[in-house]
């Protein structure tokens, strides 16, 4: 279980097609306190750490991905040297700054505008069909591992505001129209959808 709020923007290092798909990631948390098992979101795709290591001064994790997750999600489109969103899981106890995330991706969502209003960015996405029913108006979503808020729903496309905070603390500095970003969105959404279904 996640916030959506990211605690380290790591960098693909190293990809292996071994069966399943092996990548190395690497990230400024100490790799002695992440266990073997844990839970890691990247880019909002929740993925088991397999193994830790140091690299010279640089601390990294392995993960295994699975040719549904790949298929499924934007991993498909990593390159060594992809920036990554990384979030480690919630811990009981922890702050909930953002909203509940799973790391289950639901669908992929694509970049289909961009403006600068002022200091911020409005960007426009395009979801899937079959995800849009789900997103509302100032509601929550999770957009590449990030808890953001919605601003406007037309059909298929909705659009997000990044403040400077958010495009410097994460990826969402460097994206592009066009760019595929892992969409998951919010779990009461998905149940009261379900729920009126029966009503």
């Amino acid at each position: 279980m996640f916030t959506g709020i990211i605690t380290d923007v790591g960098k693909v290092l190293q990809l292996d097609q071994q069966g399943d798909l092996r990548a190395r990631l690497g990230c400024s948390y100490d790799p002695t306190s992440i266990d073997l098992g844990a839970s890691i979101a990247c880019n909002g795709v929740c993925l088991t750490v397999i193994e830790t290591g140091m690299q010279g001064e640089q601390a990294w994790f392995d993960v295994q991905i699975s040719a549904e997750s790949v298929s499924k999600t934007s991993i498909g489109d990593w390159k060594v040297g992809s920036a990554v969103n990384l979030e480690r899981a919630l811990k009981v106890g922890d702050e909930l700054g953002g909203h509940i995330v799973s790391g289950h991706v639901d669908g992929v969502a694509t970049i289909v505008d961009m403006q600068d209003e002022g200091d911020s960015t409005r960007v426009t996405f395009e979801a899937p069909e079959a995800l849009a029913k789900f997103i509302a108006p100032k509601g929550s979503v999770a957009l590449d591992g990030t808890s953001l808020t919605v601003n406007e729903v037309d059909g298929c496309r909705f659009g997000v505001n990044f403040i400077p905070h958010t495009k410097t603390a994460t990826t969402w500095g460097a994206v592009q129209v066009g760019d595929r970003i892992n969409l998951e969105i919010d779990t009461l959404a998905r149940y009261v959808a379900r729920l009126a279904e029966w009503s």
